[in-house]
């Protein structure tokens, strides 16, 4: 953790017993009463907490919040529910890397048993976010949605987002490699197949709305690979790496 995130930006926190973050200040960070370390209130502020106490029964913070970091890059990403490890690190990338957005949906060639993974049923999956918010030094997650289908996600695109680009990975179709799409500033929406790629129904329906199919290039990545490349790529073309830079200088 390079920040630890709280739910609110109350001035004072307290920590008890099976914290997370209680173990991580004790034995990875080790700091002790009076010290002084990064803290961050979910969507919110950056800060600095001071440790009053640190005893038996738990830790008080003291924290003074600070500005806002930088809003997440206009990008969402439509991924074709994987693996659960897959999803995992999906999430968790995905977040670090800036997106608005992940919207997972039942593609034709999902197993329809990665739905009911505990994954998502018992919440885990927010855990991830919080993770890659804290490691990338941010407080911004991104929203996570899930439909039936890949239509079902279209749908739900075409009536909050009017305009921007829309591309779609496939190593199979695509005779354009993404370093070579010209990227605008103003919003992209990147699709990633499930684990063993599109159905042909499903190329069918992203042309139909809009998509261009791209590629990596020749060689056959893992979903999670293809995410923080595709993603990273888009980011960079779109010029929000190096506005990144000049807003944080």
């Amino acid at each position: 953790m390079n920040l630890l995130l709280f739910e609110n930006s109350d001035r004072m926190q307290t920590l008890t017993h099976g914290d997370p973050r209680l173990d991580h200040i004790r034995k990875v960070l080790r700091r002790n009463e009076g010290d002084i370390f990064d803290v961050g209130a979910l969507n919110g502020p950056r800060g600095k907490a001071t440790i009053l106490k640190d005893d038996s029964g738990g830790m008080i913070l003291q924290i003074e919040w600070g500005e806002e970091p930088p809003p997440l890059f206009p990008i969402e990403i439509l991924v074709g529910l994987p693996r659960p490890q897959t999803a995992r690190k999906i999430l968790r990338e995905s977040t670090s890397l800036g997106v608005a957005a992940i919207h997972f949906f039942q593609s034709e060639k999902s197993e329809p048993s990665y739905a009911a993974s505990k994954l998502w049923s018992s919440g885990e999956w927010r855990r991830h976010l919080l993770q890659g918010a804290e490691q990338a030094f941010t407080t911004r997650i991104p929203d996570v949605r899930h439909r039936d289908s890949l239509s079902a996600s279209i749908q739900y695109l075409d009536k909050e987002r009017a305009s921007g680009q829309r591309l779609a990975l496939d190593l199979y179709e695509s005779t354009i490699a993404l370093p070579s799409v010209k990227l605008t500033k103003l919003h992209c929406t990147l699709a990633i197949g499930a684990d063993r790629g599109w159905s042909a129904a499903e190329r069918q329906t992203l042309r139909a709305s809009g998509f261009t199919l791209v590629n990596l290039g020749e060689r056959v990545l893992r979903t999670e690979t293809a995410c923080v490349a595709a993603i990273s790529l888009v980011a960079a073309g779109m010029g929000l790496m190096q506005a990144w830079r000049s807003a944080n200088r």
